[in-house]
């Protein structure tokens, strides 16, 4: 416990350097690190056999991809060559670590303010970067030259496409597709091609999903020449399926679910770069959220389909982006009271070790909490109960994640321990349609969004206020993004909250339908169904915005309406917009000034009685 120490803002942001797409290659492990000191710059390192790391993209580099506007999948590695993409000028860079020489930049620069590359393997073979080209609102499987050049098609697909994967001989290709108004967990596709003598597609066929058979396909990989996995929600979960493909033709056999389990081995891909499949020397490996936390499991290569997954035991439960390379694997780990960090683990020994350094008293572990949610289903949240209390009912935060197709993780959060230790609880919930419970709960949103996530918020904050933990009094939610709309509906529909706090929040649903991007551009309408949004005239409890001025996936005119809305009928209303900000707030500064303003608006909104 830490009985009356108050964690500062200052000590949260400090502590929120971000990991992202760890990859192994060899002995070689590869990582991001997004840097809030450097005003969120994200640049690759590398570490070789456990030596001290070394940073390969030192500034002005900043390794971001602007493709669907939540970008993803920076950098790709074979052997000694890795070709990453710089966010400065959209080009992709290669950098030959056998040469030990800097950066050569492949592509010209690209003036487009989106889109772009993303999602790239390095063809050895054929010397050539394979991947994602958005470009004239449509992705394209292109290929680069390695030796520098224009990117030269190998595939238009309708809409999207991406997650493309060489097998062991470079001989087939493998990738998703899906179009709209489809998102990428609802409705994808599992495409094959052999490859010619040029390296072209002969003959691209669909192996799996489509209208025919709907099922999202997550992550293909190559566990062999003949056989191709990949996690798919036919039977309900993101379970792995086992593909039995002939090499020239791409003819299969049906697919073998290997160790069905209600577990997720997958995730919604609003990003590229994420994984939950690695293919070791002996062993299929895969990350599965069961009940909201997150397992490392393993099962051998040659096992029959019987045989299950065996989970490894480790004292993490949120784990991400798993990679593997002969008996080792690495991915980000953490706990509640363990910050994110590397994970390596020696497979056949169990050995491993973690970046983050030992454990931390800042932050204490949830209380996993099931209710009666809005539907009259089954909901599922994190409570970190208040660390400092006078015995009585404490305040409470309510958050709503962002997605809204995301989750509520139970890793590691100084801001939840920031709030922990001045005496608020916080309760971070799961509400109907999040992912990590299967697709029928997943789906429980659809038609519902700002109807059925704020009743289950609400549902969530008057379990505790039953159980005594909670100040009915002295109720806040907040969220950003899609978990802003829900602050928004929240405050509108549920009268226990009190006041909200909106990150870059979606405050106008019909210009969001009229203006938002192509990734998104069919997803509203399945989410809202016939419900309207009552706009700001129902709108009377205290709210405080802040909005970055960059956004494009949520304009600033939506906050500015909403807000010049409120203050005209006299509503308490106060917004902080951000010169520097898009749609994420990168900043370490302007993270520490967010939890102290809004701490600020909270003593004025709630007082303690």
């Amino acid at each position: 416990m830490m009985a009356n120490i108050k964690l500062q803002a200052a000590e949260v942001v400090a502590a929120s350097l971000a990991l992202k797409e760890p990859l192994l290659s060899g002995n070689r492990l590869f990582w991001l690190e997004q840097r809030p000191a450097e005003r969120g710059r994200t640049t690759l390192m590398l570490q070789c056999n456990g030596q001290a790391p070394q940073e390969l993209t030192p500034a002005p580099f900043n390794l971001r991809t602007r493709i669907h506007e939540f970008g993803g999948g920076c950098f790709a590695v074979a052997a000694d060559q890795v070709a990453f993409i710089n966010g400065g000028d959209g080009a992709i860079w290669l950098i030959e670590l056998a040469a030990n020489s800097p950066p050569k930049q492949l592509t010209p620069a690209r003036t487009e303010p989106s889109g772009g590359f993303a999602g790239g393997l390095i063809d050895a073979k054929r010397q050539r970067w394979i991947g994602v080209l958005e470009e004239a609102e449509q992705d394209h499987l292109v290929a680069v030259p390695l030796a520098g050049g224009p990117a030269q098609p190998l595939r238009a697909a309708a809409d999207f496409c991406g997650y493309a994967v060489l097998s062991p001989s470079g001989q087939q290709l493998a990738w998703l597709e899906w179009n709209l108004p489809w998102m990428p967990w609802e409705r994808t596709e599992l495409w094959w091609s052999a490859l010619g003598e040029a390296g072209e597609l002969l003959e691209p066929r669909c192996l799996a999903g489509g209208d025919r058979e709907p099922q999202s396909l997550f992550q293909p990989l190559w566990a062999s020449n003949t056989v191709l996995l990949v996690a798919s929600d036919l039977n309900g979960y993101w379970n792995v399926q086992s593909f039995s493909v002939d090499a020239k033709t791409g003819k299969t056999k049906a697919p073998i679910c290997l160790g069905p389990r209600q577990a997720e081995c997958g995730m919604p891909q609003w990003v590229y770069g994420m994984r939950t499949l690695a293919v070791g020397a002996e062993n299929l490996l895969a990350l599965f959220c069961d009940q909201g936390q997150w397992q490392l499991c393993r099962r051998p290569l040659d096992a029959s389909q019987g045989f299950g997954w065996q989970t490894i035991p480790l004292p993490f439960n949120d784990l991400a982006v798993l990679s593997a390379s002969g008996d080792r694997l690495a991915c980000l780990a953490s706990s509640a009271q363990q910050k994110e960090g590397l994970l390596q683990l020696q497979i056949a020994s169990g050995k491993w070790s973690h970046s983050a350094g030992p454990a931390t008293e800042q932050a204490i572990a949830p209380q996993s909490i099931w209710f009666e949610g809005g539907d009259g289903e089954q909901s599922q949240a994190w409570f970190y109960p208040a660390m400092v209390s006078d015995g009585g009912p404490a305040p409470l935060l309510v958050r709503s994640h962002s997605g809204p197709t995301a989750m509520a993780r139970p890793g590691f959060s100084l801001a939840n321990a920031f709030w922990n230790s001045r005496g608020w609880g916080v309760v971070d919930v799961n509400y109907g349609g999040s992912t990590g419970f299967g697709r029928q709960y997943r789906q429980r949103l659809d038609g519902n969004w700002g109807v059925l996530d704020s009743a289950d918020c609400a549902a969530a904050a008057k379990a505790l206020i039953a159980s005594g933990a909670a100040d009915p009094a002295r109720i806040a939610i907040e969220g950003g993004s899609a978990g802003g709309f829900t602050t928004l509906a929240a405050l509108v529909r549920e009268p226990v909250f009190k006041a909200g706090v909106c990150r870059y929040a979606v405050a106008d649903v019909e210009a969001l339908q009229n203006q938002t991007h192509r990734f998104e551009s069919g997803y509203i309408e399945r989410l809202i169904g016939p419900w309207r949004w009552p706009g700001a005239a129902a709108l009377t409890k205290p709210v405080l915005f802040f909005q970055g001025l960059q956004d494009r996936v949520v304009p600033p005119q939506q906050t500015e309406a909403m807000v010049n809305a409120l203050r005209q009928q006299g509503q308490t209303v106060e917004v902080v917009f951000l010169e520097a900000e898009g749609h994420g707030f990168r900043s370490e500064l302007i993270k520490g000034q967010i939890l102290e303003h809004t701490e600020r608006f909270f003593e004025r909104m709630l007082p303690a009685s």
